[in-house]
């Protein structure tokens, strides 16, 4: 399974928000064997959302999205992911319902917009705060509150499965450089992924979705590397 994060927010992309949200979910999604193949940080603003959705909800098995859900004049979000299938926005009965028996809201309560959802989406009910979020054909649309957000992802979990990748870090006290034959030799050796990340020390970074493949060819690189002291 893959699946593309789309983060919605002029404060992301301002630098004044830390875009957590894209980070949890990608490690989320990854612990549980999905493929993530994009993360992008989008405007708050309807034709941007509804072109990036349109585009990644036929590229990919799935597409999240977070931000921008509420009643206020820049909570666009299911404006632009309406846009984006060709639905119209319209009073969501089972949301409303919800908000009335669980969340204790009557209809009068609500600030207007708050029920509205794209015609002949499933309702993501939200226990942590108010706006719901959604899914519509593949999109799920989820708040950019860190904590709401959360909560509603563990609830629809189980709907993303893939294969479980393993992991192993072998650091090398060497330049990057230098161990160009040997990474070279490793993935010939070993059918693994191999990532090198340079800092103080290099992280080597081997997977794949056997364990024991991962193992040996991580002691296999580990004998050939200076080990940091």
């Amino acid at each position: 399974m893959n699946v593309a994060v789309v983060t919605v927010g002029d404060e992301l992309l301002a630098g004044r928000t830390a875009n957590t949200n894209a980070t949890w979910l990608a490690e989320r999604l990854t612990d549980r064997g999905v493929t993530v193949e994009r993360v992008t940080t989008i405007p708050d603003r309807v034709g941007d959302i509804a072109r990036v959705v349109n585009e990644y909800r036929a590229e990919y098995d799935a597409v999240i999205v977070t931000g921008g859900l509420g009643p206020t004049h820049d909570d666009v979000t299911m404006d632009g992911v309406a846009a984006a299938v060709g639905r119209p926005l319209e009073p969501h009965d089972g949301a409303l319902e919800w908000l009335a028996n669980e969340g204790g809201y009557s209809r009068e309560d609500l600030t207007n917009g708050t029920g509205t959802l794209p015609a002949g989406s499933r309702a993501l009910h939200n226990t942590e705060g108010v706006a719901p979020g959604v899914v519509l054909e593949n999109i799920y649309v989820l708040p950019g509150v860190p904590a709401e957000m959360k909560t509603m992802f563990e609830e629809i979990a189980p709907e993303f499965n893939g294969v479980t990748t393993h992991r192993a870090v072998v650091v090398a006290d060497e330049p990057e450089s230098a161990l160009i034959d040997r990474l070279a030799e490793l993935r010939s050796q070993f059918d693994v992924s191999v990532g090198s990340y340079p800092g103080e020390s290099v992280r080597v970074a081997i997977e794949s979705p056997d364990r024991e493949t991962v193992e040996a060819a991580a002691e296999w690189f580990e004998k050939r590397v200076e080990s940091p002291a």
